[in-house]
């Protein structure tokens, strides 16, 4: 199982020739969200592990299928679970299927994550649409694009300037559900499994981080890499833990005074139950994106891969 760009074709292959029609849209679910595939019409669903060249997702809700249809008038395929650097995956690995897919025709992704919080003004339940990403793990080297270039996947440095498309930013924005309260903000990705100490988040606040998560990050750079157009939205299910001085009460980030300690979650089962409760009102949102996702962009960089 590898990365390279002959295996990501094969995979491709594989997918056109059992595809009723080929998807334009992809769509990844985040943990707790694969409830999205059942949005879709006439479905085909495939287990990773009948893919060629396929990770095998090994995280409690990712199923590990992807279901391929329409949501609403756009074919899209759907991502039951991704994969993360710490279930012991290399980059390249992560993003086979970002990379089969946009193969396979695909020129839109969408990037959904269940994401803790780094902002009081940003609590469970709320959507953060991303603006920008701060990834730690590639600035330490960590990245699907390090090793030699595959001039087939794209140039061997590509722009991060826009890396989320700004046009579906502002459409999420405006055409959420009010009960996301959905707002833009950047989300930095981190290496996990562990969930972050308090002097963690503090730090990643004062990188100008707004929610905090273990994936989405090297997906969003292969996807640049292929000159897809990337959305971005990270579901609130938790707040990270919080400063507090000696007696215990929190302190804000410019030392204003006390204020109550946030709640924090400490399991994945938590995390699973609070995806779960605001995935309803994610679905109602990319039903009403979905005719403007199977608009070809304009930041599309290279030519559809034969």
């Amino acid at each position: 199982m590898d990365g390279s760009y002959e295996a990501c074709a094969e995979a491709a292959a594989w997918l056109r020739a059992r595809l009723r029609e080929a998807p334009r849209v992809a769509l990844v679910c985040g943990s707790g969200l694969g409830a999205l595939a059942q949005e879709l019409s006439e479905p085909q669903s495939f287990d990773y592990a009948e893919i060629p060249h396929f990770p095998r997702s090994t995280v409690q809700g990712h199923a590990g299928r992807l279901v391929v249809g329409r949501l609403g008038s756009a074919p899209c395929a759907v991502l039951q679970g991704r994969f993360h650097l710490y279930e012991g995956y290399s980059p390249a690995q992560v993003v086979v299927p970002v990379r089969a897919l946009a193969l396979a025709g695909v020129h839109t992704l969408v990037l959904t994550n269940a994401a803790g919080s780094l902002r009081p003004q940003l609590g469970p339940g709320h959507l953060l649409v991303i603006r920008d990403h701060i990834d730690l793990p590639g600035l330490a080297g960590r990245s699907p694009l390090v090793g030699p270039n595959d001039e087939r996947f794209g140039p061997r440095f590509p722009a991060m300037t826009d890396a989320y498309d700004p046009g579906l930013r502002q459409l999420a924005l405006a055409l959420a559900p009010k009960e996301l309260r959905a707002r833009p903000g950047v989300y930095v990705g981190v290496g996990g499994p562990s969930y972050e100490t308090p002097a963690e988040c503090r730090l990643l606040r004062c990188l100008g981080a707004d929610a905090v998560g273990m994936s989405t990050v090297s997906e969003a750079a292969a996807a640049r890499h292929l000159g897809l157009r990337v959305l971005g939205l990270s579901l609130i299910t938790n707040s990270a833990p919080g400063d507090e001085d000696e007696d215990g009460s929190e302190v804000t980030a410019g030392g204003a005074g006390p204020e109550p300690h946030p709640a924090a979650l400490t399991g994945h089962e938590e995390v699973l139950a609070a995806a779960q409760e605001g995935a309803r009102h994610l679905r109602a949102l990319l039903l009403a994106l979905a005719p403007k996702l199977d608009e070809p962009g304009r930041s599309r960089t290279r030519p559809d891969a034969p």
